[in-house]
């Protein structure tokens, strides 16, 4: 392993840290929600801020002890999915939406991939319909489907032009149709605007938010070079914070907040009381930006059809 993975006082993350925090539902920062550090007298509902960062460390599954991995895995059911794997499952995608296999790359026996260096053709479907296509991490962890900085189970860093989250892939697309800086910026927010993910752990989330931020401007200054600008970092990390929230995903919740369907969620693993009240109605619904049509929704509205416009 190389340079850390995960840096919160370097470029771009230092830039933007604030945003990053931020949860667009309440209004105030996202919280930690695991009990992971309870003994630094940090609870499950306390907030993520820079003061309580300076306290712990914020690392990405693959650094963390075998004792907190398996503490995760028992009390979130946190287990995370090797680079071969995400590959295999985005290339599924990919193939079903372009009508044939292989388009980013072969995979290999070793479960390696050999990239595709030619330029990606479209048929029937342009490529600015390829980049505004809507794709969901559920449970998104670290954001291993979205970018694919590190391979999440060794942690090996991962070329730009090997990458294979279903952003990475758009921003290739953006890189090989678009000639000019403007055009590029354009394109690429375009893409992340139209990548989504929900995690219920608060450090996963930030860890996700900065692994797609970095992801960003490492896209940006290979292509152009120099650094990427504060104000459009900035202008970034406001749309991450949108598209990549905090949720409980049975309730639509923000997580410990009422639960919408109680009589589907009142006992847990073998019929264990939760402690829920039945006439308990949903609270604090968590809030997502549509940005093609420039309107704020309830998650669960949109889930359910209705499209709700807050």
């Amino acid at each position: 392993m190389g340079t850390k993975l995960i840096d919160l006082g370097s470029y771009p993350v230092e830039i933007a840290l604030n945003t990053l925090l931020k949860d667009k539902t309440t209004r105030k920062n996202i919280i930690f929600a695991t009990d992971i550090y309870n003994s630094y007298a940090i609870g499950e509902k306390a907030s993520v801020t820079k003061n309580a960062l300076n306290v712990i460390s914020i690392q990405p599954r693959v650094e963390k002890s075998i004792e907190e991995k398996a503490q995760r895995t028992k009390t979130k059911a946190e287990v995370f999915t090797p680079s071969w794997i995400v590959n295999q499952m985005n290339n599924f995608c990919d193939e079903d939406w372009f009508g044939r296999k292989a388009v980013f790359n072969t995979e290999n026996d070793d479960h390696s991939w050999t990239t595709n260096e030619s330029k990606i053709f479209f048929s029937d479907k342009s490529w600015q319909d390829y980049v505004k296509l809507r794709r969901l991490e559920i449970t998104c962890g670290e954001a291993p489907f979205v970018v694919s900085r590190y391979d999440p189970a060794t942690g090996e860093e991962i070329p730009v032009k090997n990458r294979v989250g279903f952003l990475d892939r758009k921003l290739r697309i953006v890189s090989e149709n678009t000639e000019t800086e403007e055009d590029w910026i354009k394109w690429s927010t375009k893409a992340l605007q139209s990548s989504y993910g929900y995690e219920f752990q608060g450090d996963n989330l930030l860890i996700a938010r900065i692994n797609i931020l970095d992801s960003m401007c490492e896209y940006r200054d290979q292509r152009f070079g120099g650094k990427t600008s504060d104000r459009l970092i900035l202008d970034w990390a406001n749309i991450i914070a949108w598209n990549f929230w905090q949720m409980d995903g049975f309730t639509g919740c923000i997580p410990f907040e009422k639960i919408k369907e109680p009589e589907q969620l009142g006992f847990g693993f073998l019929g264990e009381d939760t402690g829920i009240d039945e006439l308990d109605e949903p609270n604090e619904e968590c809030k997502i930006r549509d940005w093609q049509s420039g309107r704020t929704i309830k998650y669960n509205s949109m889930k359910e059809g209705r499209y709700n416009e807050i």
